[in-house]
C-alpha cells in the first residue's frame, strides 16, 4: 500500500459506504495495522472503518478492541483520534454497558481534565448508562457535572449535562446529599431554556419553587425560547401558595404587551384610551392602560401565538385537580374577565406570521385564540355552577361580557369571533337570571342589532337565554301593575320580536327553528298582554304563570363524572334476561320476509324490465 497519506485515507473513507461482511473478512488482517500508524489522521479514520466493519461483521471486535482499548489508556494520543475512540466506545457502551464499566476511571479523567465540549457530551451519554450499574460513580459525578453546569457557556454541553443527570438518577440518588442539592440547583436556574426541565419539578419541586424570582424573571427575557420553558416550569411548580402570585405576574406581562408601541412590535396590539374600559374585574386594571405623559416603559415584543399560550397556561394552573389551589374564587372570577381582554385578535395572529421561528411556534403549541376564548368561558360557566357563593358575581362578568360584545370592545374581538366565551356567558344569564342586577339590561344587550351578525352556535345561546330573561322579567313587574310597568314590557317584548324577524328565515337551521319557536311565544304573550288588560286592568295568566313556568325548575347542580357508578342497581332487574323471548325468532321471521321480497323484486326486474340496448 502507498506510504502517502491522501492515498490510504481514501479507501478508509470509502469502505464504511459499500462495506458488507464477506468484503470485512477479507480486509479486517489489512485494517489492524493501520492502528498503529504513525499519522493520527489515519488511526482516526481507521477506527471508524472497524465500527462500520463491527457492524457488519461483529467478529470484527475480538481482535480490535485490545488495540482500541490501549488507545484510549495512551495519555499522548492526539485528541482528534482519541475523540474518535470515545465516539465508538460510547456507540458500543450504549448496547452493552456492562462491558465498558472497567473503561469508567480513564473516561472520568478525560471528563475532568479534556477541554473537548463534544466528547464530554459523549462521555456524559456513556455514564448516564453506566451510573444505573455502578451506583459509586454516582458521587465521583457530581462535582464535575456541577462544574461543568455552572461553568460552560455552551448551551449543547449544559443540556447533556442535565439530561445526563436525569437520565442516570443523579437527582433522585442524590437526593439530600449536599453535592447533590447544588446541582438540583444549578439545574432549576439553568434549565428554563431546556427541555427535560419537567423532570426536575417531579423529583426537586420544592427546590424549583426555592427558585421562583429567578424562573419569573426568565417570563421576561428577550429570547421566546427561553420564555416558553419558564411559562412551563411556573405551571409545573404551582400550589396555593404562590398561584396568585404567579398568574398576576403573568397578567401584568399580558396586559403590558397591550400598550402601544412603534409599528411592527411583534404582532403587539395598539390600544390607547382616552377613557378607561369597563371594569375588568373588580380593581379597574385598564386604567394602568392609560398614557398620561407620552411615554411609556419598553417591553420585549409578545408574539400573539405567545400571549394565547399564556392564558391557557393560567387556565390550567388555576384549574388544576379541580381548583386545589384556589382559595378565592371571587379572585379567579376577576382573573377570567381580564384574560377576555388580553386574548389577541385574528388580526395581530395574520400579521405576526412568519416573525416566529419553526421551533417556538411548534413549542407554542397548536391552540387557537378562539379555542383559549372557549376555554375562558368554560371556566366562567363551571365556576358558576360549582360555587354557588360567587355565582351572582359569575352572572355578573358574564353579563358585562354580552354587554362589551355589542359595545364593539376593540381588544377582545378575538374572543368573540367563531363563539369564543359569549356562548357560556349566555348560557349563565339565561339560566341564573334571578341573580341579575340590571335583567333589561342583558336582555337589550343579546337583541342588539349587531348580535344579528354573531356566529350561529352564539345566536343558538342568545335565543335559549332570551325566553329565561323574559320569564324573570315577568315575575319581577308583575307583582304590582302599573301603566309604566305596562309600557316597559312592551317595549321589552317589541324589541325582542324586531331582533327575531330576521332570523325567523336564518340560512342556518337551528338558528331557524329556535327563532321561529321564540317568535311565536313572544307574540302570544304580546297578545295576550294586550287582550287581557285591556279588560281587566291585571296581568294574564299566560304571562304571570305559564310562561315562567315554561323556563323554571329545580336548580342546577354539578354531576361528578362517577355518579352513575354510584347509582345501586335495583334488586329485581336481571341485565341478562332477553327483552323478548321470541326475539329470536322474529329476527329470523323479518329475515325471511326480507329475502323473499328481495327474490320477487329480482324476478320482477328480470322479466318486466327491458334490457339497455347495446
Amino acid at each position: 500500500m502507498s506510504p502517502s497519506v491522501p492515498t490510504i485515507a481514501l479507501p478508509l473513507v470509502t469502505l464504511p459506504h459499500i462495506i458488507t461482511p464477506s468484503l470485512a473478512l477479507s480486509l479486517l488482517t489489512d485494517l489492524l495495522p493501520r492502528l498503529s500508524h504513525s499519522h493520527p489522521n489515519v488511526r482516526k479514520k481507521t477506527i471508524v472503518t472497524l465500527y462500520r466493519l463491527a457492524l457488519v461483521y461483529p467478529e470484527t471486535l475480538q481482535p480490535a478492541w485490545p488495540k482500541i482499548k490501549d488507545l484510549l489508556m495512551n495519555e499522548d494520543e492526539d485528541p482528534s483520534v482519541l475523540a474518535a475512540v470515545i465516539n465508538v466506545v460510547c456507540e458500543l457502551g450504549w448496547r452493552r454497558p456492562r462491558d465498558f464499566l472497567p473503561l469508567a476511571p480513564r473516561l472520568f479523567e478525560l471528563l475532568v481534565e479534556g477541554g473537548n465540549n463534544w466528547m464530554a457530551i459523549k462521555i456524559i451519554k456513556l455514564f448516564a448508562t453506566l451510573t444505573p450499574l455502578e451506583p459509586r460513580l454516582i458521587r465521583k459525578l457530581t462535582p464535575p457535572l456541577a462544574t461543568l453546569i455552572g461553568t460552560t457557556p455552551a448551551m449543547s454541553l449544559l443540556y447533556e449535562c442535565i439530561n445526563g443527570i436525569i437520565q442516570g438518577g443523579i437527582l433522585e440518588s442524590a437526593d439530600g446529599v449536599r453535592e447533590g442539592d447544588e446541582v438540583a440547583a444549578l439545574c432549576v436556574v439553568k434549565y428554563v431554556a431546556l427541555l427535560a426541565f419537567k423532570r426536575i419539578v417531579l423529583t426537586h419541586p420544592d427546590m424549583v419553587s426555592v427558585h421562583q424570582d429567578v424562573i419569573l424573571d426568565c417570563i421576561d427575557d428577550q429570547d421566546i425560547s427561553i420564555r416558553l420553558q419558564a411559562l412551563d416550569l411556573s405551571a409545573g411548580m404551582v400550589n396555593r401558595w404562590n398561584l396568585v402570585g404567579l398568574v398576576e405576574r403573568l397578567l401584568q406581562q399580558l396586559r403590558q404587551a397591550l400598550l402601544p408601541g412603534p409599528a411592527g412590535d411583534n404582532g403587539r396590539s395598539t390600544v390607547a384610551k382616552d377613557e378607561p374600559e369597563e371594569d375588568l374585574g373588580g380593581d379597574d386594571p385598564p386604567r394602568a392602560l392609560q398614557i398620561s405623559d407620552g411615554k411609556h416603559e419598553s417591553h420585549p415584543a409578545l408574539p400573539p401565538e405567545y400571549r394565547i399560550v399564556t392564558v391557557k397556561q393560567i387556565l390550567d394552573m388555576c384549574a388544576k385537580d379541580t381548583y386545589a389551589n384556589i382559595t378565592d374564587f371571587e379572585w379567579y372570577i376577576s382573573v377570567l374577565v381580564q384574560l377576555v381582554g388580553v386574548v389577541p385578535p385574528r388580526s395581530s395572529l395574520d400579521s405576526a406570521k412568519g416573525k416566529v421561528t419553526d421551533e417556538q411556534h411548534s413549542a407554542m403549541g397548536q391552540a387557537t385564540g378562539e379555542e383559549v376564548a372557549a376555554y375562558v368561558g368554560r371556566e366562567l360557566c363551571n365556576v358558576a355552577v360549582r360555587v354557588d357563593s360567587v355565582r351572582s358575581e359569575a352572572v355578573h362578568a358574564a353579563a358585562s361580557l354580552l354587554v362589551r360584545a355589542t359595545d364593539g370592545y376593540s381588544a377582545t374581538s378575538q374572543i368573540f369571533e367563531k363563539g369564543g366565551a359569549l356562548p357560556f356567558a349566555a348560557y349563565l344569564v339565561g339560566e341564573f337570571a334571578e341573580q341579575l342586577a340590571d335583567v333589561e339590561g342583558t336582555l337589550t344587550a343579546l337583541t342588539d342589532a349587531k348580535a344579528k351578525d354573531l356566529p350561529p352556535v352564539v345566536l343558538c345561546a342568545y335565543l335559549q337565554a332570551m325566553p329565561k330573561l323574559l320569564a324573570c322579567i315577568i315575575l319581577r313587574i308583575s307583582e304590582k301593575w302599573t301603566t309604566k310597568r305596562q309600557t316597559t314590557m312592551s317595549l321589552v317584548i317589541a324589541r325582542m320580536l324586531l331582533f327575531l324577524e330576521p332570523l325567523t328565515v336564518s340560512p342556518n337551521l337551528e338558528v331557524q327553528e329556535r327563532a321561529v319557536e321564540l317568535a311565536e311565544l313572544v307574540r302570544l304573550s304580546s297578545q295576550a298582554m294586550m287582550d287581557h288588560v285591556r279588560e281587566t286592568g291585571h296581568w294574564p295568566l299566560f304571562l304571570t304563570a305559564a310562561v315562567p313556568q315554561l323556563f323554571g325548575g329545580s336548580d342546577l347542580n354539578p354531576v361528578a363524572p362517577s355518579a352513575q357508578a354510584r347509582v345501586p342497581l335495583p334488586g329485581d332487574l336481571d341485565l341478562e334476561l332477553p327483552l323478548n323471548s321470541h326475539l329470536a325468532n322474529l329476527m329470523q321471521q323479518v329475515e325471511r320476509s326480507f329475502s323473499s321480497e328481495l327474490e320477487a323484486m329480482d324476478f320482477e326486474l328480470f322479466y318486466s324490465q327491458r334490457p339497455d340496448p347495446k
